[in-house]
């Protein structure tokens, strides 16, 4: 961990610190590598005034949740135990006759047959058919009633019972149509834990936790003293404790869009490891498959915004493949979580950075954005400028 005044990213110190005085988030970790050089940025609190923020403090990653997943998916593809092209009604029978909707807002028995079957692939990817949904009407409405609509938390029933309820409803686009968020993750989470037969938190610890060192990601806190309190934006502008699933509890979905507790070091791991070719957990061939842009130009249109500008899905992770931003370069990968938690790697910089914060984020892109483009000013070449 730097002192205070002796890192390159001294700047980045200074902005979170500023975010802190202001009340807008009560701490902050922050990891960043830069050509193999490691800086550590730690301030703030658990709670106002509370005890201080420590560098092994545990946040839920929510969806920085779903690039570990990608990591997931390929090791296992590498392994044999599925193909990207394999059928999910292989694993999720539930799956195997998906109906349509022949309007995404129309009523739920208006459906057609699904042109083709749903594809490992698909889910990876995002678009097999059903996600976010942002049209109103009576898909939207029996998502919710389902308890399956996308959140922040993981669904609170079981895998199987989550398999059932999903494939009572139709799809609202075809598969491979669009670029859907979200739920092609927690139904891989279904199909990964059914493909290997154990429960989905063993695979992952075996496959690509443990390999890598990260010993402090898990679906689960063993000491609840480690996690940080989560936090929202209350009238008023002022923070208030949100609620939220007990860390410490055995959890009743293990969940890949948005399950897991990490580190900022423990994620700092694991896109050094990808941005290094691999190392110790994925082939260098699978780490440009799921860091390459894998949706075509209709699908990519479609998602909206759902996709920041310049940004296409590569195998469960964000992918830059325009430069629209200052800070952005072609190849550029990583994604933020909507509990206030960032993670990215520049392969064009040799940089990956991981800020953790731990507060609903409110939807401004600025939250997240003036934490990367400040880390990128302070690169040989860049010139600090709070304002830009």
């Amino acid at each position: 961990m730097s002192a205070p005044g002796s890192g390159t990213f001294e700047p980045v110190r200074d902005l979170l610190d500023g975010r802190v005085a202001a009340g807008d988030v009560p701490g902050y970790v922050a990891a960043i590598s830069h050509r193999g050089r490691v800086e550590v940025l730690v301030g703030g609190a658990h709670s106002p005034g509370g005890a201080p923020l420590r560098p092994d403090a545990q946040f839920r990653t929510a969806s920085l949740t779903k690039p570990v997943a990608g990591v997931l998916v390929c090791a296992l593809v590498e392994d044999g135990v599925l193909a990207l092209d394999d059928e999910v009604a292989r694993w999720l029978p539930e799956l195997a006759a998906p109906r349509v909707l022949r309007d995404p807002g129309g009523p739920l028995a208006d459906t057609v047959a699904a042109h083709r079957p749903v594809l490992v692939r698909d889910l990876v990817t995002m678009t097999f058919g059903l996600g976010w949904v942002d049209e109103p009407g009576p898909l939207r409405n029996a998502v919710a009633d389902a308890g399956l609509e996308p959140g922040p938390f993981p669904p609170e029933v079981g895998h199987d019972e989550f398999a059932a309820r999903l494939g009572a409803l139709p799809l609202a686009h075809q598969p491979g149509e669009r670029w859907m968020y979200h739920t092609g993750s927690d139904v891989l989470a279904v199909l990964l834990a059914r493909a290997t037969g154990r429960p989905l938190g063993e695979v992952l610890d075996e496959r690509v936790l443990r390999p890598l060192g990260m010993t402090s990601t898990a679906f689960r806190a063993t000491d609840p003293g480690r996690v940080a309190t989560l936090w929202e934006t209350g009238p008023g502008g002022a923070l208030r404790v949100m609620a939220a699933p007990d860390p410490a509890a055995p959890p009743v979905f293990e969940s890949l869009s948005c399950g897991l507790l990490s580190t900022a070091q423990d994620l700092l791991a694991l896109f050094t490891a990808l941005l290094a070719g691999g190392r110790g957990v994925l082939s260098a061939a699978s780490v440009v498959a799921m860091t390459s842009d894998q949706l075509t130009p209709a699908q990519r249109a479609a998602a909206g915004d759902g996709l920041d500008p310049g940004t296409s899905w590569g195998l469960h992770t964000g992918v830059t493949v325009e430069p629209v931003r200052a800070w952005d370069t072609v190849g550029r990968f990583g994604w933020s979580g909507g509990l206030g938690t960032t993670a990215y790697a520049d392969p064009a910089h040799d940089l990956v950075a991981v800020l953790m914060t731990q507060r609903l984020w409110s939807g401004d892109p600025e939250e997240f954005d003036a934490f990367h483009r400040c880390m990128h000013s302070c690169l040989p070449g860049g010139t600090w400028n709070r304002g830009t």
